[in-house]
């Protein structure tokens, strides 16, 4: 479609498939190291391929993104028609995939507006889906990036771990370094802040902790209009009935979103991973 806005992410967005095709939307693929194997998310390895390397202790770390990978996808857009790209992405505090579409935008033969999220999952999701609509409302590329940067002060993150180890190995824990002396005895909730991954409280027991994080993502979203996701890793068992619990309790509910996370955050959470993104519109 000639004249069009172009919609580029990466595959931490875990959008659903069928709203990556409504809005046309192009997820260029980040990758997980498995040994000294690189494997590209959602291709070559799943959510259920890295639970079971984390859980047989084997090493499992992220690649940072090629540039090339992204002006690919710039340039196919501009091939396509597209008169200009909005690029939105997971927190620059957490991969190096937004400075690889900055330096990819760079050399794009069409404008191509970039947006470092500071969030993950449909956090991300949300951002991008604001951006795609306000391109088909006619928008132009810096008016629908800032609609993302709107979506994203907007949007919350919470999660539960069943072990901080993992984040712990892939250096993506901040502050909540602080509560690995106490790991063992606690069961600690996060959240993202400013694009990191800080504390958030302590509860002692997994239930308790499940049960608490619902209570956050009910107070969070209050009476307003909001989209929730529910993501898991290998926790299909916990995510349902908490989805189903947040139907219940939320009155502004409009899209509710359950789904298992990637491989390339699966990596750095590990299997029994609970969370909730709360997203007001």
């Amino acid at each position: 479609m000639p004249g069009h806005l172009a919609l580029v992410t990466d595959s931490t967005a875990y959008l659903p498939q069928d709203v990556v095709d409504r809005h046309r939307i192009e997820v260029v693929p980040l990758s997980v190291v498995v040994g000294d194997e690189v494997l590209t998310e959602g291709v070559e390895i799943s959510p259920k391929d890295v639970a079971e390397a984390l859980r047989a202790k084997r090493r499992v770390t992220t690649s940072r993104p090629n540039p090339e990978n992204f002006a690919a996808a710039y340039r196919a857009a501009a091939e396509a028609g597209a008169t200009g790209v909005v690029s939105v992405h997971i927190s620059s505090e957490l991969s190096g995939t937004y400075e690889a579409a900055k330096l990819a935008a760079a050399g794009a033969e069409i404008p191509v507006e970039v947006v470092d999220s500071r969030l993950v999952g449909m956090a991300l999701g949300h951002c991008v889906l604001t951006a795609a609509q306000a391109a088909e409302a006619g928008l132009g590329p810096a008016e629908a990036a800032a609609e993302a940067v709107r979506r994203s002060s907007l949007s919350s993150g919470f999660f539960y771990v069943d072990t901080l180890e993992h984040l712990r190995r892939g250096g993506r824990i901040g502050a909540a370094r602080a509560l690995l002396g106490s790991a063992l005895a606690v069961k600690p909730l996060l959240h993202l802040s400013g694009g990191r991954i800080e504390p958030l409280e302590k509860v002692r027991t997994a239930s308790r902790a499940i049960a608490r994080l619902e209570e956050i993502a009910v107070e969070r979203a209050g009476d307003a209009e909001v989209d929730i996701a529910v993501h898991h890793l290998a926790a299909e068992d916990r995510a349902e009935p908490l989805a189903e619990r947040l139907s219940e309790r939320v009155p502004g509910l409009r899209d509710l979103y359950v789904g298992e996370v990637g491989a390339v955050i699966g990596a750095h959470v590990g299997p029994g991973l609970l969370a909730v993104v709360v997203s007001p519109r």
